[in-house]
């Protein structure tokens, strides 16, 4: 998956963030003397329900255009069946244009407009994006789960584990399988925190720390790292590689080297690895066939996506940016699930930044039809690690690469939250 360079800040205690959470309330209650008034959109049901969806679009880094599209595509599914508890649903765009600037225009864009909530958004820039929407008092629903911010804020409310989980997860999968593990990372300050995750994660196994191997993070040619990788897996070891949309680039660069060494497994995490890269490199003869994959949700094939997949062929059939394999896409589907849920827990009340929030903090469990965990975002069920205080769900799957599909490696999910309470 995408890893981004962002600045880390010490990240804030349980305490803190009760504490943060309850400067929140008192903005939101106080609306002229914190001086911004919180998004009323919805105050009856004549009115729409408003929220807005970014994400980085036309970019020459990271794109997920997938993300804004997926989210139209759902306001035209869940308008077409009764809307949001009767509700009209209005869904607002944004390109953040992946840089710390576009990410906060695109946060003052929805205070302006007073949206009820962020949904199932990605970008980088979380320092730039939730200090304008913690000052509104607007919540930030299932974003992607790239920055610590989304983590920390107690305005944020993720519907996955993240970059944290999938690389603790990884290593959990891998420590069965790998007497050595050599791990291919930006060279950013983001991607400094991958090995220790990763690390962790061998260690549940009883396995030795992987060999940090630092990209360019723009990279074009990774044949050094290649080798790098290559010569320090040895025999019987595995390489893993977290790139994003670098790491196809990066395999392209080890297949065209991998003759000269030990042969070594595959591996990366769902995001970098899906099946339509899978499916356009050649599926069960191409290179991925047998490499290893953690996700955050059940395999694309899976029938729990039926629901979601249905609603694409209805309303985005023919937009090939809606992907429904891709990580953003059902990310933004159980986001806007959650909103679903919030705004019917409403029982035909106001929906606003306000009362969404309110329905969130105050215990609603959230169904997704097996995709997660019962989700709920109240102190007691948030992981006890200083370092992820928002992360609620910390379950992942394992999969790998079987006649060009990727399938499950593992039943069910498996848990994580230990491993990541013991990151240091």
């Amino acid at each position: 998956m995408p890893v981004s360079r962002r600045t880390l800040l010490p990240r804030p205690s349980k305490t803190a963030t009760l504490g943060a959470a309850a400067l929140v309330a008192v903005c939101a209650s106080l609306a002229t003397a914190c001086g911004v008034v919180p998004g009323s959109t919805g105050g009856s049901r004549e009115d729409p329900v408003t929220v807005m969806t970014w994400a980085p679009e036309k970019t020459k880094a990271t794109n997920k255009p997938g993300i804004p599209a997926m989210a139209q595509a759902y306001a035209r599914w869940v308008n077409a069946n009764g809307g949001l508890d009767g509700r009209k649903l209005k869904v607002v765009t944004c390109n953040d244009h992946n840089d710390p600037v576009g990410a906060a225009d695109c946060a003052r864009k929805a205070v302006d407009l007073e949206v009820a909530a962020v949904v199932g958004s990605y970008s980088q820039h979380g320092q730039s994006f939730l200090s304008p929407l913690q000052v509104a008092g607007i919540p930030y629903i299932g974003g992607y789960g790239v920055t610590d911010e989304e983590f920390s804020s107690p305005l944020s409310y993720p519907v996955n584990g993240g970059e944290p989980s999938l690389m603790a997860g990884i290593g959990r999968q891998l420590a069965a399988r790998c007497e050595r593990v050599s791990l291919v990372r930006p060279d950013t300050i983001a991607g400094d925190d991958l090995p220790k995750l990763l690390d962790a994660g061998l260690a549940e196994g009883h396995s030795k720390p992987s060999s940090d191997i630092r990209a360019p993070e723009d990279g074009t040619d990774f044949t050094r790292q290649a080798e790098q990788a290559l010569e320090r897996a040895g025999t019987g070891g595995c390489v893993t590689a977290a790139l994003g949309e670098r790491t196809d680039t990066f395999y392209d660069s080890y297949r065209r080297t991998e003759d000269a060494y030990p042969t070594a497994k595959i591996s990366s995490v769902l995001g970098s690895v899906d099946q339509s890269l899978i499916d356009r490199t050649g599926g069960g003869n191409g290179p991925y066939e047998g490499a290893y994959v953690t996700g955050w949700y059940p395999a694309a094939s899976d029938a729990r996506w039926r629901e979601m997949r249905e609603a694409i062929r209805q309303q985005a059939f023919g937009d090939n940016r809606v992907d429904p394999t891709d990580a953003g896409v059902q990310t933004t589907w159980i986001a806007y699930t959650v909103l679903k849920q919030a705004v019917e827990s409403l029982d035909g009340g106001e929906v606003s930044a306000r009362t969404l929030r309110r329905a969130l903090d105050d215990g609603l469990e959230v169904e997704t039809g097996g995709l997660t965990p019962t989700l709920s975002w109240r102190f007691k069920d948030m992981l006890a690690a200083s370092d992820f205080p928002r992360l609620v769900n910390a379950d992942v799957t394992f999969q790998e690469v079987r006649d060009g599909r990727l399938v499950p490696a593992r039943k069910g999910f498996v848990n994580v939250s230990r491993t990541l309470e013991r990151v240091r």
